[in-house]
């Protein structure tokens, strides 16, 4: 794998559905089998150098901070979307000419393999944009790539702004992403938050790549158990059980 690589690590969420009495941790800093949701994450991505992953912190970030320690963090103060987030790490990134992955602090169920995969679908296809998607069965609040009769990519319509045609697409996008820095950058300053969420979001990135020029790849995989996110307190119970499986099978 290239060295000319950062990552993007966004964990700055509050994760207010998963607020229990007590206990007002940052979402990414709840734990599942003794670790926190961040730490699978950084173990998976750990084929990056430490200097080349940025983590993205907010709420509570001392917390984060503290306990992943050797990182280099960019704060996002207001948590005005994920567009948002990663515009946060701008000064991280500039002057950087390599690919950019984008990730979540709270998907600890991605493997390497996966996000090796990603990578190197987007380094071979010569992308400058490169989305990790799936289908699943899991009923989850995701957003619909949508692709043209060719099977081009299209856009990213998330969950709460699809039209009922849109709904029913089964491709979903993981959030996940492989960008060229250059391109990236400039992107991110045209976003705009006219959507139901009132946010600005990186799933608009691609298209507005799209619409200049730029190469937009798409890695579909058959992730199952991977794609899912800690939102709730009922998938992180989910998430602990399945990485107890895999504590068993491995």
């Amino acid at each position: 794998m290239s060295n000319n690589i950062k990552a993007v690590v966004l964990a700055a969420g509050k994760g207010t559905r998963l607020q229990t009495e007590g206990c007002d941790l940052p979402k990414v800093m709840r734990e599942a089998c003794g670790q926190p949701l961040l730490g699978y994450v950084l173990e998976a991505i750990s084929f990056i150098g430490k200097k080349d992953i940025i983590i993205v912190a907010g709420y509570k970030k001392e917390d984060v901070m503290s306990r992943f320690v050797g990182y280099p963090y960019a704060i996002q103060s207001e948590q005005l979307g994920t567009g948002h987030a990663v515009i946060s790490a701008e000064n991280e990134l500039s002057g950087f000419n390599g690919s950019v992955l984008i990730c979540y602090g709270d998907m600890p169920l991605l493997t390497r393999e996966t996000y090796e995969a990603l990578l190197a679908a987007h380094l071979s296809g010569k992308n400058d944009c490169t989305i990790l998607s799936s289908k699943t069965n899991e009923k989850l609040p995701y957003g619909r790539i949508v692709r043209n009769s060719p099977g081009d990519f299209v856009k990213i319509v998330e969950d709460r702004d699809c039209t009922a045609n849109e709904k029913a697409i089964t491709e979903l996008n993981t959030g996940l992403y492989v960008f060229e820095a250059v391109k990236l950058l400039p992107a991110l300053k045209k976003l705009k938050n006219h959507n139901a969420q009132g946010e600005y979001y990186l799933t608009d990135v691609p298209a507005i790549l799209r619409e200049q020029g730029a190469k937009i790849g798409i890695c579909m995989r058959e992730l199952g158990h991977e794609i899912i996110g800690v939102n709730t307190l009922e998938q992180l119970n989910q998430v602990e059980d399945i990485l107890r499986e895999r504590s068993h099978i491995f």
